[in-house]
C-alpha cells in the first residue's frame, strides 16, 4: 500500500521517515520470502519500493562561492532513491541538512516507483537461492522483483543528465539499486560487511602491508591510543567480520564473526572510530581490473579520501630501491576505464592530498625541504595492463614513458585515481620503488624479500600518517570543487 509523501524542514526527521519506509518495505519482503521458502504459493506479485527523497526550488539563494556540495545547480526538481539507512543515516542527515539550508526549501520523502529486489531486501548475509529447489527457483522471479541491470549503471557519475519519468534531475551520484549491488559485492570480495568500512581508505597491492597494519591495529587497541594517528579507535575488523574491540570494552551488539577458511579475493581490514573516521585497508591484488572493481563499489560509501599505497618500477636510473614516488600526473594505459572516462580527460592532482602526503613523508622520515628529495620524487606515474610489459620491444614500450616524463610504473594507481576523479572521491598515490627493470634491476625473489623487510613498515606509517592529517582537514576543503562539474548533483 503506497503511503503519501511527507515534507520536512528538519534533516533528522526526514531520515527517520526514510528509515521507517525502508524497514517497513524490507520487512514485508522478508516475511513474504520466508513464507515462500516454506512452500506458500502466492497468487499475486509481492512488491515493495525504495524510499525517495526530493527537493524542488524555483529560486537559487546566494551561496558562498567556495561551497563544493550541498546545493542544486539550477531551479527545478531533484530526486534520488535511497537504501540502507542503517549504514547511511549519518551521511544522509548531513546532506539533507545542507540541502534544506542551501535551497531554503523543504524536502519530500515518500515511496518511489523503483521496486526493491528480493536479494537486496534480504541483505548481504543471506543467499536467496540457498535451500530452494529448481521448481521454487524458477517461480521466484514471478513472485519477487530481482536485480535489473538496465537500471544498475553509472550514467549519473559518468556525466549523463539522467532524469526520472516525471522529469526530476538526479540528487545523488548513485541510485538505491546501484548502491545495494555494491554493498553485496563488497561483502563478497572483501569478506567484511559494508557497515564496517571507514571514511579513509588505503588500497595496497601486497599482503605485507596488511600484515603490518594488523600488527599495528592490535597494538593500538591494546594500548587504547593511536599515537600520532590520534586516539578514539574503538575496534578492529578482519575478514569474516571478526571484531576485536579496545581492551576492556564490550559494546559489540552483533553476532561474533568467524575467520573464513580462506581469505577472500580482496580482503579488507578496518580500524574503526565511532564516527566512521577510521581507516580501512584493502589488499586489491595486482592489476587494473581489480582496482576498478573494488573502487567501483567502495565509491558508493562516499569516503572522504582514498590512497594507493603500493610498489612500482622506477623508470629513472637516479632512483634507488626504496625511494618514494608521489604521483602528480597519470599516464593511463590501463584501458579498463576508457569507456567510462576517456583517456583524453585529465586526472588532476589534488592539492590537499598532495600536501598531506608530503608532510607525512617528512614526519616519518625526519627529512624536510631539499633533503626530502633524496627519498621522494614527484612526477608522472604510468599504469599498464600487462605485468610483463618489459618484454615488449624497447622502441615500443619506452616512447610513451619518455614523452610523458614518467618516473614510475605500476598496474593500479592510475585506475584508482581515475575512478576517484570519476566518482568525486579525493584520491592520491604514494608508491615505493621495488625494481628498476629499464636499468638492469629486475624484481627477483632475493631482492624483493630484502626490500619488503626494510621498507614496508615506513611506507605504511606514511600512509597512515597521511590519513590522520586528512581527517583533520575540513571536509568542504577536502572534497575539492575540482572534482565537481558545473551541473553537479547536490550530495557529496
Amino acid at each position: 500500500m503506497t503511503t503519501e509523501p511527507r515534507r520536512f524542514d528538519n534533516a533528522k526527521a526526514a531520515v527517520a521517515a526514510i528509515t521507517q519506509l525502508y524497514e517497513s518495505s524490507t520487512t514485508r519482503l522478508r516475511e513474504a520470502f520466508d513464507a515462500f521458502t516454506k512452500g506458500k504459493d502466492f497468487q499475486h506479485r509481492v512488491r515493495a519500493y525504495y524510499p525517495f527523497l526530493s527537493v524542488g526550488t524555483d529560486t537559487l539563494p546566494e551561496l558562498d562561492a567556495r561551497t563544493p556540495f550541498g546545493f542544486v545547480a539550477d531551479t527545478g526538481t531533484y530526486m534520488t532513491t535511497l537504501t540502507r539507512p542503517d549504514i547511511f543515516s549519518r551521511y544522509l542527515e548531513e546532506q539533507i541538512a545542507l540541502l534544506i539550508k542551501n535551497t531554503g526549501a523543504e524536502v519530500e520523502v515518500g515511496e518511489s516507483a523503483t521496486p526493491i529486489p528480493i536479494h537486496f531486501a534480504l541483505g548481504e548475509d543471506y543467499h536467496a537461492e540457498g535451500g530452494l529447489d529448481y521448481g521454487r527457483l524458477a517461480v521466484m522471479p514471478q513472485i519477487f522483483d530481482v536485480p535489473d541491470l538496465t537500471i544498475l549503471d553509472d550514467r549519473i557519475a559518468n556525466g549523463s543528465d539522467v532524469r526520472s519519468a516525471d522529469g526530476a534531475r538526479p540528487l545523488a551520484l548513485f541510485t538505491a539499486p546501484r548502491i545495494d549491488l555494491s554493498l553485496m559485492r563488497l561483502k563478497h570480495y572483501t569478506g567484511t560487511s559494508a557497515r564496517h568500512f571507514q571514511n579513509f581508505v588505503i588500497f595496497t597491492n601486497y599482503q605485507f602491508y596488511i600484515d603490518e597494519f594488523v600488527r599495528l591495529a592490535q597494538t593500538i587497541l591494546a594500548k587504547g591510543d593511536g599515537g600520532s594517528l590520534g586516539s578514539g579507535y574503538t575496534a578492529f575488523v578482519e575478514p569474516g567480520n571478526v571484531v576485536t574491540e579496545v581492551e576492556g570494552q564490550t559494546s559489540q551488539t552483533e553476532p561474533p564473526g568467524r575467520h573464513p577458511p580462506r581469505l577472500p579475493q580482496m580482503p579488507a581490514y578496518h580500524l574503526k572510530r565511532a564516527d566512521d573516521s577510521g581507516i580501512t585497508m584493502i589488499n586489491i591484488g595486482v592489476g587494473p581490473s581489480n582496482a576498478k572493481n573494488i573502487s567501483d563499489h567502495v565509491a558508493v560509501l562516499r569516503p572522504h579520501a582514498w590512497l594507493m599505497l603500493g610498489h612500482c618500477a622506477g623508470l629513472r636510473n637516479s632512483q634507488m630501491l626504496g625511494d618514494y614516488v608521489l604521483a602528480h600526473a597519470y599516464l593511463r594505459q590501463d584501458q579498463v576505464l576508457d569507456a567510462d572516462l576517456p583517456r583524453e580527460v585529465p586526472v588532476p592532482a589534488l592539492a590537499e592530498i598532495q600536501i598531506a602526503i608530503e608532510r607525512a613523508v617528512g614526519r616519518v622520515t625526519g627529512l624536510t625541504g631539499y633533503d626530502l628529495k633524496r627519498v621522494m620524487r614527484t612526477g608522472t606515474v604510468a599504469t599498464v595492463d600487462d605485468r610483463n610489459w618489459e618484454l615488449r620491444p624497447s622502441t615500443v614500450q619506452n616512447l610513451p614513458f619518455i614523452q610523458s616524463r614518467a618516473i614510475a610504473l605500476d598496474m593500479e594507481s592510475s585506475t584508482i585515481a581515475a575512478n576517484g576523479f570519476r566518482f568525486r572521491v579525493p584520491y592520491g598515490t604514494l608508491l615505493c620503488v621495488s625494481d628498476k627493470p629499464l636499468h638492469g634491476q629486475l624484481k627477483l625473489p632475493g631482492m624483493a624479500d630484502s626490500f619488503y623487510r626494510e621498507r614496508v613498515f615506513q611506507h605504511l606509517a606514511i600512509g597512515l600518517e597521511t590519513m590522520a592529517l586528512l581527517r583533520d582537514t575540513d571536509k568542504r576543503q577536502l572534497h575539492s570543487r575540482k572534482l565537481r562539474s558545473f551541473n553537479e548533483v547536490a550530495f557529496q
